[in-house]
């Protein structure tokens, strides 16, 4: 009989603190509100202050942040059009480009970065291009200033996706600074947690009392902005004044509970990130070269895990590693962000036939890319002890 091997090296762990918990005990005692409420904003504030943007609105899932930025772009486009976006990412990307009514144009990442090539982006472009989502994958930055000045060119927008790059930076700016909005996610094991959570930030006023009233049902009681409110109610005298839907809206908001929370741990964001990069870089110093490509673009990183990637095709190479990893009580997934190759997933493979094997790096991360769990509290032994078992003969 074989023996089941217990986790030794977990994809996250002690992601929630001793500190955390004691401040969440102490907020609970108080018997205050748990739905929605000021420490949802003080923590809006936090993080907009932390990332260097105007606006933030914190809401339950990263995958939340992108349907709302999508919904977004559908009240700027309401005709509808394309949008841009890697066949490498998470699910929720391309789902929700889907759900809005625009079409998913895809362009095919650099291994480098594992983010969308820039050149093939704008090859992609044309009068029908509404928005460029780009995804930045693990901690890597894809964004160029060549892509930055063709976009303000032609006058598309940028959705940034920072899910999985937290503090990540392009010219000494924090990624999610640069586009009209951008997302995150405070999934567990994510650079910081509220276990689930996730933020849509943006420097546009407007774009702000949108989000807001989206998150909300559509309610404009939710909306800021007092001459507004006072124009709607005006126009609608018809309508209760607290039930005034002015937008096909969702509820999508989180509790006190996860504002409280988020409050707590972004005080060592900047610590964590600072442990994760120098994780990485001396992981991927040790790694065979003869197996693995190394040569990633580790420029203003912010990593989220130890990314491994086979140099050539090898399935024969790649079950060995898959199944020393295992043997030694080491979790990974296979092909990176979201499985691999978004193209090949049921929810869409009907619809792109045949088309995932255009997209060869992105093919190459489905089958021989995999990535292991980068935490703070990960040791050199730790780290001695996957490389061992990664470069094994």
């Amino acid at each position: 009989m074989k023996l089941k091997v217990t986790k030794k090296f977990p994809l996250m762990r002690n992601n929630i603190s001793d500190q955390d918990i004691k401040i969440l005990i102490n907020f609970l005692k108080k018997k205050t509100f748990l739905t929605q409420n000021k420490e949802v904003f003080n923590f809006e504030k936090t993080w907009s202050k932390w990332l260097g943007v105007k606006y933030s609105v914190f809401v339950n899932s990263g995958s939340s942040a992108n349907l709302l930025s999508i919904q977004l772009l559908k009240l700027k486009f309401p005709e509808g059009g394309e949008v841009i976006v890697p066949p490498h990412t998470w699910s929720s990307d391309i789902s929700s480009i889907i759900h809005c009514g625009f079409k998913p144009v895809f362009a095919d990442i650099n291994l480098q970065t594992l983010g969308m090539n820039t050149d093939l982006i704008i090859s992609k472009i044309n009068n029908k291009t509404r928005a460029i989502f780009l995804s930045y994958i693990l901690g890597f930055n894809c964004l160029t200033k060549k892509l930055l000045d063709y976009l303000r060119k032609r006058k598309i927008v940028l959705i940034e996706d920072v899910c999985e790059s937290h503090g990540a930076k392009f010219q000494r700016k924090k990624l999610g600074t640069f586009g009209w909005s951008s997302n995150f996610s405070f999934y567990y094991a994510h650079h910081m947690s509220t276990i689930e959570g996730g933020m849509v930030c943006t420097n546009d006023k407007k774009a702000y009392q949108n989000l807001l009233m989206l998150r909300s049902h559509g309610m404009i009681r939710e909306v800021k902005d007092i001459k507004f409110k006072k124009n709607i109610k005006q126009k609608y005298k018809d309508l209760n004044s607290q039930f005034i839907f002015y937008h096909l809206g969702y509820n999508l908001r989180n509790t006190e509970i996860g504002g409280v929370l988020g409050q707590s741990q972004i005080k060592r964001l900047d610590y964590n990130i600072q442990k994760r990069n120098n994780n990485l870089k001396y992981f991927l110093s040790k790694l065979d070269r003869k197996k693995f490509f190394l040569d990633f673009d580790l420029k203003g990183m912010s990593n989220y895990a130890l990314i491994v990637i086979l140099k050539n095709k090898n399935q024969k190479l790649m079950k060995k590693v898959t199944k020393n990893l295992t043997d030694n009580g080491i979790e990974y997934r296979i092909g990176s962000a979201g499985g691999g190759n978004q193209l090949r997933q049921p929810y869409i493979r009907n619809s792109f036939k045949g088309i995932f094997k255009k997209y060869i790096n992105t093919e190459h991360m489905h089958f021989y890319s995999l990535y292991i769990g980068n935490y703070p509290d990960l040791k050199r032994k730790d780290l001695d002890f996957i490389i061992k078992v990664l470069n094994a003969k």
